[in-house]
């Protein structure tokens, strides 16, 4: 007589395994569904919500670069509503305060007599649209980097965590710098990524007229939650990633930095200042993610190289004699990937 089924539950490792590849499974069919969901509001402009989405899944903040109208705003908000997080929106003003911000106490009447109470900003969000950041003086964009780096407001010598998950996406205009005020390097390292969004092919910008002329944006469907975002930031960094390609990210940082061992005579002569750790941790977070989104459970160098323009364009200053030369951040970053040495090449 064959003896019955066992009814005990499977041991705690076999059932983490087993929920971490459905995870996976679930990321990677959930990405086709994004795109098309958003495709309802954005046309084109894949490598831009490509590098969001990576940016989300590792759990880092994302500074977008474009001309006015290429749906910048659209776009972050769009993404809002497909995970179901609270938005918010600030407009960045010169004359905008810090306590615009991250909220301020007053002085209020309740059932123990007047106490001072802290009235929370629009910071306390699940994702925070900063709309033109450089256009605020630095004391204001200031007040961001604590919420940026520790997740939580310090107000009145009391300190308010922020709702997980949190993320700021910052918006500027390259085109117009009159009466803006360049980001401080130390708040630019905390953007993961910069995003830069360029004009649309013909095709798809009378894509776009049409679709915006024709008919109302049908609504877009939430399709994952905060709490899957979170499950997916943990997912991104349990994936492995082989030494020899953390050195390799290494590598391309170290390598940007001007009047270092080894750094290259290019390097040298067009760099003023290059790229500190914090680039080499985003790069592996997010050559994980991009790993993930494509359904693979290992990092390439691929994604390492794809992800270098994003993490480095921000941390990278040149100097005039690169202007001068007609040689920009980008070039010199194009110039760091055919310098050093993939992972197994000769």
């Amino acid at each position: 007589m064959n003896a019955p089924p066992s009814t005990n539950p499977p041991p705690p490792i076999i059932s983490a395994l087993q929920e971490e590849r459905e995870a996976v499974e679930r990321l990677a069919a959930g990405r086709a569904r994004i795109e098309s969901e958003l495709a309802k509001a954005i046309v084109g402009q894949k490598e831009v919500i490509e590098q969001i989405l990576i940016a989300l899944f590792a759990g880092g903040h994302c500074l977008i670069t474009g001309a006015p109208g290429l749906a910048k705003t659209l776009l972050v908000k769009s993404i809002a509503q497909i995970f179901h997080l609270k938005f918010q929106r600030i407009q960045f003003t010169p004359d905008l305060m810090p306590a615009d911000i991250t909220g301020m106490e007053i002085l209020q009447e309740t059932g123990e007599g007047r106490k001072m109470v802290f009235v929370p900003g629009p910071v306390f969000s699940n994702m925070l649209l900063a709309d033109e950041i450089n256009r605020t003086p630095p004391k204001t964009q200031a007040a961001l980097l604590e919420a940026m780096q520790e997740h939580q407001v310090t107000a009145g010598g009391l300190r308010h965590a922020l709702e997980e998950p949190f993320y700021v996406l910052a918006t500027q205009n390259p085109i117009e710098m009159e009466g803006t005020y360049p980001l401080p390097e130390a708040q630019l390292d905390r953007f993961m990524f910069n995003v830069v969004i360029n004009y649309l092919p013909e095709e798809d910008e009378v894509a776009v007229v049409r679709q915006t002329t024709e008919r109302r944006t049908a609504p877009i469907a939430p399709i994952f939650s905060g709490e899957d975002v979170l499950r997916f930031n943990e997912l991104v960094r349990q994936v492995p990633i082989a030494e020899n390609l953390v050195r390799y990210a290494v590598r391309l940082t170290a390598a940007s930095r001007p009047q270092q061992a080894g750094a290259p005579g290019f390097v040298n002569d067009w760099v003023s200042w290059g790229a500190g750790t914090r680039a080499g941790q985003f790069l592996v977070l997010g050559a994980k993610a991009r790993a993930l989104l494509q359904g693979r459970t290992h990092v390439a160098a691929e994604d390492i190289r794809t992800l270098a323009a994003p993490v480095l364009r921000h941390r990278i200053l040149v100097n005039y004699r690169a202007e001068a030369e007609g040689t920009n951040v980008e070039g010199v970053i194009r110039r760091l990937l055919e310098t050093v040495a993939e992972p197994g090449a000769a």
